[in-house]
């Protein structure tokens, strides 16, 4: 008797299945969808009483639970599968032996008995919150759902799952940035310092590249000082306030220049300025100057016995753009001055001297040459040791500022004089400028041919002047 009871359960299970427990289970009166899945748990396929036990010896019974699992949560798994090693992070579910929040027990369409093919966030989402992830722009394993290209399911040494460090998690994806990054010669700080993530959002933004706020307001943050000066600036640099904002100008992360631009100062400023269709009205093509050619010689009467000068032949640059720098007189960012300038400048045509109204320009140059009616060492432009650019600019009624006669940028004349004229309404005002070598002479739209020298100063009397 005791020998039949024992058995009874082991003849139920072979009445239930015959040779296999699935063979019986998986029919078309009963479990017959087990056999539908394009990915089984083996268990199914092979052994449904590999974690099913019999409770009854006869199965179905009605009103009765037959069967039992023959361990509860991860210990169920656990019996065919090796534990997870234990790691500074556990994924919740893991941890608290929930398999199947994410898994499918008997099977499932797609690959690791998951529902939801290679779009993982679907499954990710019935927990962790969807909307962050859904904003604008998207990182791409986000915007692809591939959670585990970054993180791993189940447990990770690294904080927010992920399989690798921060940086190295980026960095295997993004491994042409890597090899840059190791060679360049300028490292922006949180590049060097911090994470990837101390500017972008790793999943998604509302912000282009992922960024956590809009340029320029992200760059503000660290920049305190230029932002303080933007702010205050009564004329703000366009690309300060567009699109790309500081990006125009900028590398973000490393360049072989200083300041992070990324390329040298000329060739940045010459991208905008280099072209005839900037603002409204268009602004000065710079590049145009910069890459002029003399012109042929002029047939005219001589104002003084010396023949004119023939063009110089090359292209004279101001000495900041010798050596590639705009900076040194404009301020990138904003001024509270004319055309960006790092200083006081007429924005007129006309302005008598005063103090402190051309310290932009006698910043580099002689401070005192536009101070005194005679001198004999502030200035080369002088008629014996009458100061000709106090006569022109210190004028009380006509002073004329610097770029009534000089180019800013560059110029094939001498002296960086204007070969085309200056502007003045639709017409452009001659210079037409000759040297020698104590003097020289100028036949120009605003008054008659004259001459001066250092040495043998011309009498102005006679033609009273």
């Amino acid at each position: 008797m005791k020998i039949a009871c024992l058995l009874l359960p082991m003849l139920a299970a072979m009445v239930l299945v015959g040779a296999t427990a699935d063979a019986a289970c998986i029919t078309d009166g009963c479990h017959q969808k087990l056999s539908q899945f394009a990915y089984p748990h083996a268990p199914v396929a092979d052994d449904c009483l590999s974690c099913h036990v019999a409770l009854t010896a006869t199965h179905p019974q009605a009103g009765e639970k037959n069967f039992k699992l023959t361990a509860d949560g991860a210990a169920l798994c656990a019996q065919c599968h090796t534990a997870f090693p234990k790691k500074k992070t556990v994924h919740a579910p893991v941890g608290e032996g929930e398999c199947l929040a994410c898994h499918q027990v008997h099977g499932a369409a797609q690959p690791k008995l998951l529902d939801v093919g290679d779009n993982l966030a679907a499954l990710c989402f019935n927990c962790h919150d969807e909307a962050p992830f859904r904003q604008d722009f998207r990182h791409g394993p986000v915007a692809a759902g591939v959670c585990t290209g970054c993180h791993d399911p189940h447990a990770a040494d690294e904080d927010a799952l992920l399989k690798n460090p921060l940086r190295t998690t980026c960095l295997e994806c993004h491994a042409d940035f890597a090899g840059k990054l190791q060679a360049a010669a300028v490292v922006h700080a949180p590049v060097k310092d911090e994470s990837c993530t101390f500017c972008h959002d790793p999943h998604a933004s509302a912000a282009k590249y992922i960024l956590k706020k809009e340029m320029p307001a992200l760059c503000f943050d660290c920049h305190e000082k230029v932002a303080e000066n933007v702010a205050e600036f009564k004329v703000r640099h366009a690309p300060v306030d567009d699109a790309m904002s500081c990006s125009n100008c900028h590398s973000a992360h490393f360049a072989n220049a200083a300041g992070l631009l990324a390329a040298d100062e000329k060739t940045i400023c010459l991208n905008c300025h280099g072209t005839d269709k900037l603002g409204n009205p268009p602004l000065k093509n710079i590049k145009k100057q910069l890459t002029a050619k003399p012109k042929k010689k002029e047939k005219k009467v001589a104002p003084t016995s010396q023949e004119p000068a023939e063009p110089t032949g090359q292209l004279t640059l101001h000495g900041p753009l010798q050596e590639d720098r705009c900076a040194d007189c404009h301020n990138p960012h904003g001024s509270n001055y004319f055309r960006l300038l790092t200083g006081p400048y007429p924005e007129e045509l006309y302005l008598p001297y005063q103090a402190g109204a051309y310290d932009f320009c006698l910043q580099c140059h002689e401070p005192l040459l536009l101070r005194y009616k005679e001198t004999t060492i502030y200035t080369e432009f002088r008629n014996g040791n009458r100061n000709l650019h106090f006569v022109h600019v210190a004028d009380n009624r006509k002073g004329r500022t610097c770029r009534t006669c000089h180019e800013s940028h560059a110029s094939t004349g001498k002296k960086l004089i204007n070969e085309e004229g200056m502007p003045f309404g639709d017409w452009k005002v001659p210079i037409r400028f000759s040297q020698t070598e104590t003097g020289g002479s100028c036949a120009p739209g605003c008054h008659r041919p004259l001459g001066y020298d250092r040495e043998e100063p011309v009498n102005y009397r006679q033609s009273g002047l």
